[in-house]
């Protein structure tokens, strides 16, 4: 279902913010085991201190699972929540080798559950594959954290945390109409990722969305891979059938270096590029403002970090404490800003490395 006109607006307002936890509150399932303990520490008066939340308590288990590092984003996952488990002396990280492979990550995890592990931070390979394991694990009393790639059932995850597919199309989107103001003829192309998958769906569909939103529509529209072969293949394609371009949304930095490598060979130069997930290479190149390509749209890959540490406070019977709510929240939807040569500097620390 599409959002409303007025729920985008809303959305687009926020996209240019700084990356903030948008915590969906709702109530807990049937299926959900809560969070061990006492729910939060604090009685009802909300979630402890800051302060609180990093003192050292019971050393918590935490058993990670992620997928082959065959992508910058990817490797910057994973390498961020081993980074962030070192952070504390009360979590033992458990990880296993990284796999495209659903059969061998659901025997990881069918480990982690025989291991009798405190909590399981889990980005699966495929949602739908890894859903029934992970609801063994829920109900062997392991809460599981999801990360990026959602289960098909409310009762395989104690908390989800997420980026926001159809924000960065939304972001984007908003990026372009407001450099293009008044020019209700330009030319918009778009070089997607992998049409099949949903995440790509939900760009394209947000992209699409917020041009609508300032009377324009994509003109030009090719899908990649997210490589870089892949990026320049479908580049070569788009600039041969559009002569004219005015600007272009690129979903993925990776497959960007490709992109820009047949932007340079073709000799064009005539529009600004908007690129998407926010590389350390793409950031770097905005901020030299000697290419076209002008901003990029973060998906952040601090969401299995987020998620190793969301576990220690689920399993230590903590909650966030910015929020008054006395257990940590069961989604939280990461924001998708929009990084310019005017907010880069505040980015490019946390960017991930193509």
């Amino acid at each position: 279902m599409l959002r409303s006109r007025s729920a985008r607006l809303k959305f687009t307002a926020l996209a240019g913010s700084a990356a903030v936890a948008t915590a969906l509150l709702t109530g807990c399932t049937a299926g959900d085991t809560g969070s061990s303990g006492d729910g939060g520490g604090t009685g009802n008066q909300g979630g402890g201190s800051a302060e609180e939340n990093e003192a050292e308590g019971d050393t918590v288990v935490i058993g990670f699972s992620g997928p082959a590092a065959d992508h910058g984003w990817l490797g910057a996952i994973n390498s961020a929540a081993i980074a962030e488990a070192e952070k504390y002396p009360d979590v033992e990280l458990r990880v296993a080798e990284g796999t495209n492979d659903a059969n061998l990550q659901i025997s990881q995890v069918e480990t982690f559950i025989n291991d009798g592990v405190d909590a399981i931070v889990l980005l699966p390979t495929d949602g739908a594959a890894l859903t029934e394991v992970a609801i063994q694990a829920m109900e062997a009393g392991i809460p599981v954290i999801n990360v990026d790639r959602e289960f098909s059932s409310p009762f395989a995850a104690r908390t989800t945390i997420l980026g926001d597919n159809y924000g960065m199309g939304v972001s984007a989107g908003t990026y372009i109409c407001e450099q293009l103001d008044g020019q209700e003829d330009a030319v918009v192309a778009e070089i997607a990722g992998i049409d099949s998958l949903p995440l790509t769906q939900d760009r394209s569909q947000g992209f699409a969305d917020a041009l609508e939103d300032c009377g324009l529509e994509v003109s030009n529209r090719v899908a990649a891979d997210f490589t870089v072969q892949g990026g320049e293949a479908a580049a070569s394609q788009l600039l041969s059938a559009a002569p004219e371009i005015d600007a272009l949304w690129n979903h993925d930095d990776d497959q960007g270096i490709g992109v820009l490598a047949a932007i340079d060979a073709a000799g064009r130069d005539e529009f600004f590029m908007v690129g998407g997930a926010g590389s350390k290479n793409a950031m770097e190149l905005i901020q030299s403002g000697d290419s076209v390509l002008e901003a990029t749209v973060i998906y952040p890959s601090t969401q299995a970090a987020d998620g190793i540490r969301l576990a220690r406070l689920v399993a230590q019977g903590k909650a966030l404490s910015d929020l008054v709510e006395v257990e940590v929240p069961r989604e939280i939807v990461l924001n998708a800003p929009v990084v310019t040569a005017e907010n880069v500097d505040q980015y490019i620390d946390s960017a991930f490395e193509s």
